[in-house]
């Protein structure tokens, strides 16, 4: 089983490709992907004979890719747990989710003091068009705009979870996500 761990870089472009750091996908790593169905099983390792230690329910929801095999991915979620998942549970489709609770506007322009274009509902799931100088481009439906590059997670570059080792342990009481 070929492993393969990123420590730089996120995304389809920028440093992961840049260092080279590409795993069995072909793809870099770490990167982000999204969820491609309302349910994912999170395994303790990367197979079916792991077991699962807990159930993604939110299709569309960020994962980051911190390793891969050539069939399963280890995924950071926004709450910082760490489980592998199958490929074909993924999608390459970017998208982000609103960090806070409460709504964040959506900008004109990527400015701060730029007219409200749309609203988007706190931990809500949106899609991620483009990132640049700190700001993404955020769509959701047919209303779309800017938001701070820090209001929303999906978007920053390097690894967002701690790695195995320093991670804390789950308790059993959170087995939906």
């Amino acid at each position: 089983m070929i492993l393969t761990f990123g420590l730089t870089g996120c995304g389809g472009s920028g440093e992961a490709e840049q260092t080279g750091r590409l795993g069995p996908s072909g793809f870099p790593v770490p990167r982000y992907v999204s969820l491609r169905f309302d349910e994912v099983n999170a395994r303790a390792g990367p197979s079916d004979d792991h077991p699962v230690v807990w159930t993604y329910r939110t299709r569309g929801l960020p994962v980051q890719v911190i390793a891969e095999t050539q069939d399963w991915r280890r995924v950071c979620d926004p709450d910082g747990g760490v489980a592998w998942v199958h490929r074909r549970t993924t999608d390459g489709r970017r998208t982000a989710l609103r960090r806070g609770a409460e709504s964040l506007p959506l900008l004109e322009e990527p400015r701060a003091g730029a007219a409200t274009r749309a609203v988007l509902a706190g931990r809500s799931v949106t899609e991620l068009d483009d990132c640049e100088n700190g700001w993404c481009r955020l769509q959701s439906g047919r209303a779309s705009g800017w938001a701070p590059e820090t209001a929303v997670w999906g978007s920053a570059p390097g690894v967002q979870c701690l790695m195995p080792d320093q991670q804390p342990r789950r308790t059993p009481a959170a087995p939906q996500r």
